[in-house]
């Protein structure tokens, strides 16, 4: 139980920090400027839930199969691109929103948006890491979660924060904490060969 815990706490924050002020957020930020809000949220809430149940899936499925050194030692290479990654982006680099299509079919509207810009997504590939070395539905809640606390903020509050904490810090925040996780998959790894030889 403390263990399930655990990891949904690690992919919440995890996740938390590396979407703030991500893509998807802005889609969430833009369209609830211009249309009612709880169809924006509905729609990004249901994008997340199935694009995240997708990565832990494929991420469970794979640690039947690969052994579990080989699985932490490629967790460490992506959690580590990742944080690298995280940590070069530069204040130019935020991605620009397309303008919303129309107030009609909101709801599929966001749906589409928060699902084609996350398909393949580092936080989908992230939750899919998370997936195969913890526990599969407590990682699936703490993504889900995370995002849907960041489309909530970007529906109801984001812009206002952007404009108090500069998106950067967290983006930087998310890189450190993804090294981490990526030093702590090697160390895994690392463990399991020695363990074997």
């Amino acid at each position: 139980m403390i263990e399930s815990i655990s990891s949904a706490g690690v992919a919440f924050l995890l996740i938390f920090l590396a979407e703030f002020g991500d893509k998807s957020q802005l889609v969430c930020m833009t369209l609830a400027a211009r249309h009612r809000p709880w169809p924006v949220l509905m729609g990004a809430v249901l994008a997340f839930a199935v694009l995240n149940l997708l990565a832990v899936s494929f991420g469970a499925a794979v640690a039947h199969w690969l052994p579990e050194h080989w699985i932490a030692l490629a967790v460490a290479l992506l959690f580590g691109f990742f944080g690298i990654q995280s940590l070069r982006m530069e204040d130019d680099e935020e991605e620009a929103v397309a303008n919303p299509l129309s107030a009609r079919g909101l709801f599929i509207t966001a749906f589409m948006m928060i699902f084609m810009a996350e398909f393949g997504d580092k936080t989908q590939l992230a939750v899919a890491g998370l997936g195969t070395t913890s526990f599969p539905v407590a990682v699936w809640i703490g993504a889900t979660l995370a995002l849907v606390a960041t489309s909530a903020l970007g529906v109801v509050a984001g812009r206002t924060l952007l404009q108090r904490l500069p998106v950067l810090w967290l983006h930087r925040g998310g890189g450190v904490l993804f090294l981490l996780m990526a030093v702590f998959a090697l160390y895994q790894g690392l463990s399991g060969f020695f363990s074997l030889a």
